[in-house]
Order: structure tokens, then sequence, then C-alpha cells
């Protein structure tokens, strides 16, 4: 059954996360052509409805003005897309820094999501953006650190989180929290969950679920003591442990990132290894994602989700400029909103 919502987005940021001029570093992808390359895919007279957009260079200066990111947004709306999620820049080296650090690296990560809701607020009174959260993260790579002290490190990302929820609901924003195995306080599904409880601000804060991301945390790739798998797990087994995470984490669930993973890991340049993206149609993916998205799904409307994404980052440059690989895609998303969607 065909249904309008949610609408179907594709991610830009897959043109320069693990992108740059570094040694085995492919190029960034300008944000027209990855727009351009977006809006040539069709499946049956349907195409992409908007874009979600990360808050950097080489796509945007985070520091532009606001007549710089009205013209960002007459580009965007002239290839006939909305915006949808936006990406605060949280990461060192970027705006922010890690939420786990002193109070200069908090200001920091604090000032990155200031940064996104102004953003947002140019994109909103433009007429471009009309739903989407503000995506976030620790920020802090790899959970070595983190395991030196868990609570009271958590304690510092919750801490960190509340100031930027509050931030965001000054301004009329949502912020998602990605859950990524390489995010310490965020590693785990039980750990994110322990984060998203500690804020206790689901109106302002809540979780973005990624298929490829979530599938490793069944796995418990970096927290073994939350593992709801084993090595060799049957069909069966694999979805009673899904529903039992997607149960827990799905109530806080306001983003959600249709992607297929095959159980591997993937780094590109600055970018700690996390859940591996692999193609829509990749013969070793793990997930039956039209399936697998109707865990999260269920119930969607009432959480204010409107649209889906997908989330090809770090895919290869040749894989983001072969034409098929985006039709394969929207046939994808195609299928998870006729099984999932409503009108």
């Amino acid at each position: 059954m065909s249904h309008s919502l949610p609408k179907l987005h594709n991610a830009m940021w897959p043109g320069l996360v693990g992108k740059g001029d570094g040694e085995g570093q492919e190029p960034p992808i300008s944000l027209e052509r990855m727009l351009d390359l977006t809006a040539a895919a069709s499946v049956n007279g349907q195409k992409f409805e908007g874009i979600d957009y990360f808050l950097f260079l080489p796509h945007t200066d985070p520091n532009a003005s606001d007549d710089e990111i009205k013209r960002i947004a007459d580009l965007i709306a002239g290839k006939g897309f909305a915006v949808g999620s936006l990406v605060a820049p949280v990461w060192p080296g970027t705006v922010g820094d890690s939420a786990m650090g002193d109070d200069a690296q908090q200001e920091k990560f604090l000032e990155a999501v200031r940064m996104a809701c102004r953003i947002a607020k140019v994109f909103n009174e433009h007429g471009v953006r009309k739903y989407g959260v503000i995506r976030i993260d620790s920020a802090e790579f790899g959970i070595a650190k983190w395991r030196e002290n868990p609570q009271a490190n958590t304690a510092r990302i919750v801490d960190t989180f509340k100031k930027a929820a509050q931030i965001a609901k000054d301004h009329g924003e949502r912020l998602a929290a990605e859950g990524e195995i390489c995010w310490a306080g965020m590693h785990s599904w039980k750990d994110m969950l322990d984060v998203l409880e500690g804020v206790g601000m689901p109106e302002a804060l809540g979780f973005q679920a990624d298929l490829a991301h979530t599938y490793l945390y069944t796995l418990g790739y970096n927290a073994p003591e939350h593992a709801l798998l084993k090595e060799g797990y049957s069909d069966a087994e694999f979805w009673a442990a899904y529903e039992k995470m997607t149960d827990a984490l799905r109530p806080w669930t306001i983003d959600f990132h249709v992607a297929q993973n095959d159980g591997t890991v993937h780094g590109a340049g600055s970018h700690d290894k996390t859940g591996k993206h692999c193609q829509a149609d990749d013969p070793n993916g793990k997930l039956d994602i039209t399936k697998a998205s109707g865990y999260w799904l269920k119930d969607a409307a009432a959480r204010g989700i409107q649209h889906i994404c997908w989330d090809g980052c770090m895919f290869p440059n040749a894989v983001l400029e072969t034409p098929d690989t985006w039709n394969k895609i929207l046939d994808a998303m195609i299928k998870v909103r006729n099984a999932h969607g409503w009108s």
C-alpha cells in the first residue's frame, strides 16, 4: 500500500564524512553534486523528497551569515528538496568538543548546538525546513577513557546533554543522539538508554536510530556485557533480541536512518570505526531492511517523525557517483514506507 508519509530523504554527509586531503582519503563531494545525484534517482516516478544535512565545511561554514545560509536553502529548494534533520558540528576539529570533557570542552559542545539552532531557524524561516531534529553524539571517540570511570563519565555526558537539550528547547528544536558503538557512553543499547533516562527530557532530547549501528548494538560489539546475541544466532533468536532492544529504545526514537550492515565496522579519515554502512542490495547484508524498520517505525507519527533518511556514510566515492546506487536505495526506502508508512 502506498503512503505519503514519512517523507523519503537522503543524507548529504556521505559526501564529506571521512573524506579529505589526508593520506589514503578520498576527496569530498560537493553539496551541489550530492544534491544532483539524489535528484537523479527515480523509481516508478517516485523521487527523493528531501535531504538531511551536516552543518560543516566544505558543505557549510557554520559561521556563515544568514544570507549565505539562505542561499544554500535556495539551492536545496531549487532541486525540489525539503531540509529535514541537521547534524550539529559537535566533534573536536569542527566547532564542538567532547561532551565528557572539562568545562571548556563542554562549552565548545554547547556552542556547536547553538550554531546548529541558529542555522535551523534560518532554514525554518526560509520555508525549506518544516520538520526534523538536530543530531548530536557524545563527541568522545572510543570507549577507553570512558571505561576508566563509567559512572562519572556518563554523568558528565548527561550534564552536557541536559544543557544542550535546554538550548534546543529554547529554540523550538529537538536533539536526537545517534547511538553508535564508537561514541563513549552511547556505545551499547543499555548505556544509550542510561544517558537518555539520565537526561530525562524527552520533549527536547531523544534517540536517532540507525539500522546499521543498532544492529551492532545487538552483538554487543563494544560492550560484550550488553550483547543480546551470540555468534551463530538463529533467525528466531535475532528477532527476539531485536524486539528487546527496540522496545527499550523506540519510545525515545524521534529520528530514523534506513541502512544496511554486514556485521562489520568501518572507519575513514578522522572518523573512528563504527557500524559499516553497506549498499541496499549488499549480498552480505544481515538485515531485512523492511522488516527491521517496522520495529522502529511503530507509532512513529505519535513521536513526531515525519521523514526517514538513508545514511550511506563512508560509502566510497565510486559508489556515491553511481546513479544505480541511489535508485536501489530509493527502492528500499519506498518498500519501508509502503509497509510501515501512513498518510
